[in-house]
């Protein structure tokens, strides 16, 4: 399959208590990952005997804080056969490794009537099985989700049934000692009425992996950017249009910048910084002196490629969204949200 073939980007329908929505992401992503992941260097890394104590650790954390994501977790093990320790410790890879393949570029234009677009980079094995889960869980609002598998969702792209849009950039924050996995707060975040509610849990989080949130809600006509891991956020509203690529640009915290998230970071600040920013063309842009914001290369060197595009606009009674998974005019899906 070439690099811009349609990528039959699953569907997935979870509803239920938390055991059965893990349960459902789980078997939906099970093949991908016996075939693909199981067996590959980032997979031995995260799962290494020496860092065991610290995957325990974070379980604990998340039992104690999150039980219902715990259950959620617990559920997709037995839905991909695999051991729960085994799963967390992927679902926690980038607290364990300062150096994860989740890679990224959001674009954010304000105004009342705000857009939020977003490259989603990752493992380019995972092409053609990722999938977009419709969660309905028993007792918490439902959402729509770009799920890897094996992966919770609330760390690539997913918008709400209350409104609220979540794209999510990877940070490769060192001198950090995480107490709870990043993906668990990005998954907690989805469970939130609104960006204030999701700042809530942001801001009273402990010390975890690094991530860059872009979060608006329809009828709230704002952007809300928000760094994370150090246990003390960067949070700003966006008043300009904004691109983020994969490094903190305001969390005051040592941090490693690969040559792609500098370079994504250069050539899509100036992009959207032109009066005819688009943000489909932004993120579909290969030119520039540098390496490309849109990823294809089988050789990229953070071993990323660009799996999926979103594009969301948040309106005042509601939003609409597209994603594209190959450079087209015609979305792989798209879905809505109304008001009340």
């Amino acid at each position: 399959m070439s690099n811009n073939a349609r990528g039959d980007l699953g569907r997935v329908h979870a509803t239920g208590t938390p055991d059965e929505v893990g349960y459902a992401l789980g078997r939906a992503g099970r093949g991908a990952v016996h075939r693909h992941l199981i067996g590959s260097d980032i997979w031995k890394s995260v799962n290494a005997p020496r860092l065991r104590p610290r995957v325990a650790d974070m379980t604990r954390a998340v039992r104690a804080a999150y039980p219902g994501i715990w259950q959620e977790l617990r559920g997709m093990a037995k839905g991909l056969d695999l051991p729960i320790a085994e799963v967390m410790a992927w679902n926690c890879r980038g607290d364990l490794l300062a150096s994860v393949p989740d890679g990224c570029t959001t674009v954010a234009l304000p105004g009342t009537d705000p857009v939020i677009a977003h490259n989603e980079d990752g493992l380019p094995f995972f092409r053609g099985a990722c999938f977009m889960a419709r969660v309905q869980p028993g007792d918490e609002p439902g959402f729509t989700a770009f799920c890897y598998p094996g992966s919770l969702p609330g760390h690539t792209f997913a918008v709400t049934d209350g409104g609220l849009v979540q794209a999510v950039n990877n940070l490769r924050l060192t001198a950090i000692t995480p107490r709870m996995p990043r993906m668990v707060l990005g998954r907690a975040v989805l469970q939130a009425a609104g960006i204030d509610g999701a700042l809530a849990i942001l801001s009273a989080a402990p010390p975890s992996g690094g991530f860059h949130f872009t979060l608006a809600q329809a009828g709230a006509g704002r952007i809300v950017s928000v760094e994370f891991g150090t246990g003390a956020p960067a949070i700003r509203e966006v008043t300009q249009p904004m691109a983020h690529a994969n490094h903190a640009l305001h969390l005051d915290v040592p941090q490693t910048i690969t040559q792609s998230s500098h370079d994504r970071q250069a050539r899509a600040e100036t992009l959207v910084s032109r009066p005819d920013a688009a943000p489909l063309a932004i993120l579909r842009d290969t030119g520039g002196g540098g390496l490309p914001i849109r990823r294809d290369d089988a050789d990229d060197p953070d071993c990323e490629n660009t799996l999926a595009t979103a594009l969301v606009h948040v309106g005042q009674q509601g939003l609409k969204w597209t994603v594209y998974d190959r450079i087209s005019e015609t979305p792989a899906c798209s879905g809505g949200y109304e008001r009340a």
